[in-house]
């Protein structure tokens, strides 16, 4: 399958990277700063994630698209993440390609609920410039008619993998369930959905 990340040379886009080469995916790491990127057996194209015309070049011919962009400043307010989704769903619809996953953060929409009142309190405070930006990146995705998953992971961190990590999976359809998974596997394997 030939996916598309965006994103990839973020701490979460270079493991999916890896992740969806291991699984046997053809990858486009979609970056912004190409001479800084070095992947091998990647594509790799430089762009801004908001410009159309780089987004539809880097769309054209995917089968999926995972986003994984992710603002370094969380308690900064920005518009990075739903300006980027829009691009991106305007992309994918201009090309007919209809998966995408996307990386969010527990908390937000429906998986408040779900969310341990220490993580409610670390989005309403480090996390509060992110939150709003989020909201609005998950609003465009599930308006897109799109295939969409959304994913919502808990805390990430650089330590190696121990286990579980707590990922709350919304599906277009609306099912919402707790998963305990690597993240960077998670990201992946939707985009084999048919």
């Amino acid at each position: 399958m030939k996916v598309l990340v965006i994103g990839a040379a973020g701490k979460t886009g270079r493991t999916v990277v890896k992740q969806a080469i291991v699984g046997g995916h053809q990858v486009t790491a979609f970056v912004h700063k190409a001479d800084e990127y070095e992947v091998s057996d990647v594509r790799v194209i430089e762009g801004d994630a908001t410009d159309s015309a780089t987004m539809d070049a880097a769309v054209l011919g995917q089968d999926a698209v995972l986003d994984t962009i992710g603002g370094k400043t969380p308690y900064k307010e920005t518009t990075l993440e739903s300006s980027a989704a829009n691009t991106i769903i305007a992309a994918m619809q201009r090309n007919g390609v209809r998966r995408l996953v996307v990386t969010s953060m527990i908390g937000e929409g429906d998986s408040e609920a779900n969310t341990p009142f220490y993580e409610r309190l670390l989005v309403s405070t480090f996390l509060r410039g992110a939150d709003k930006d989020k909201a609005a990146m998950e609003s465009a995705v599930e308006s897109s008619g799109l295939d969409w998953v959304i994913l919502r992971p808990a805390l990430l961190t650089d330590d190696p993998a121990k286990g579980g990590q707590s990922v709350d999976w919304k599906i277009r359809d609306g099912l919402s369930e707790m998963f305990k998974m690597k993240l960077s596997i998670i990201l992946v394997i939707p985009a084999s959905f048919h």
